[in-house]
């Protein structure tokens, strides 16, 4: 399975890109206050790509022997992980009034950003890792 990491790691990489970016699109359409947010042609496909997502994730921590609760940064992603699907799920239904939602969606994708740095330098820190040192 390891001779397959890149591969897993590219499809990782992909479904994460396509998943934040739906997330995006409705976010955007939830700012120009289409009926469309949460349509059922947006949202299931997000849970097939948020699927195929976690379980390509799944399968890389297998390979690579790396498990959250036994590696900071893998914690510090699954941490992260849930913070992003509440705030999603606030900006785009939950949040009861439109400064809440708007809020809320600019906090959902600082916090997948921050994710993304955590993931690239394989440390909970992320971006901040230069500041701690």
């Amino acid at each position: 399975m390891a001779e397959h990491y890149l591969a897993l790691r590219h499809a990782h990489i992909g479904f994460a890109i396509l998943s934040v970016s739906l997330f995006t699109l409705r976010g955007c359409l939830m700012l120009a206050r289409s009926p469309h947010v949460n349509a059922a042609w947006l949202k299931y496909p997000s849970y097939l790509i948020d699927t195929l997502l976690l379980t390509f994730a799944l399968m890389l921590m297998s390979v690579i022997r790396q498990y959250p609760f036994g590696n900071g940064w893998l914690t510090m992603k699954v941490v992260l992980l849930v913070v992003y699907v509440v705030l999603g799920s606030i900006a785009l239904k939950r949040g009861r009034t439109r400064r809440i939602r708007i809020a809320a969606l600019v906090a959902a994708l600082l916090t997948v950003g921050f994710l993304v740095t955590v993931a690239r330098a394989h440390h909970p820190l992320g971006l901040f890792l230069g500041l701690a040192a």
